[in-house]
């Protein structure tokens, strides 16, 4: 697979579960529920960021610990509660006016497919759905929640000609 498909991301799409979680969903007594997240994901993550390239949730279920995490990851666009996606990205598209040709999204399961189909790098997780990575054009070697999204940020960083320089930046004295 090509580099220059992650050369013309402006826009990377995470699902939620399976893709920055491990899918394992925690449910208290009170209906609270809880998700682990990678905390390297979210280093990522702020490293693309930083790099002038947005990020966007994309989730079928809706919850305050995902609403939470979004919000202190800086992330601009959320969408819960979407089963349906491709309105999701619809409507992403109208707000941010980015084309499809620039957009990646990472998902793990059929529910994603429909908006992995319409964008320009569709990308999975290492133990997503086989149909989704069948339709996927670059299979992580991490699962969800165990530094895929880390990957993925890398990966378009590193196309980018941007991660070597972010990486320096540790190394000074």
């Amino acid at each position: 697979m090509s580099d220059n498909l992650f050369k013309q991301i402006k826009c990377l799409i995470l699902d939620v579960d399976g893709v920055m979680t491990n899918s394992t969903l925690f449910m208290g007594d009170d209906g609270q529920e809880y998700k682990a997240f990678n905390s390297k994901d979210g280093h990522g993550i702020r490293m693309l960021q930083e790099s002038g390239i947005d990020l966007c949730i994309i989730t079928g279920r809706t919850s305050n610990v995902v609403r939470n995490r979004a919000k202190e990851l800086g992330i601009k666009y959320l969408y819960q509660g979407k089963r349906e996606k491709l309105p999701a990205l619809t409507q992403l598209l109208n707000e941010s006016g980015y084309k499809e040709e620039n957009i990646a999204y990472v998902g793990d399961d059929v529910i994603d497919l429909p908006v992995m189909i319409r964008v320009a790098l569709p990308i999975c997780v290492q133990d997503a759905h086989y149909l989704v990575k069948e339709h996927s054009k670059y299979i992580c070697k991490n699962n969800g929640g165990q530094g895929a999204v880390r990957e993925v940020c890398e990966k378009i960083l590193d196309s980018q000609g941007l991660l070597a320089p972010i990486f320096q930046q540790y190394l000074q004295k």
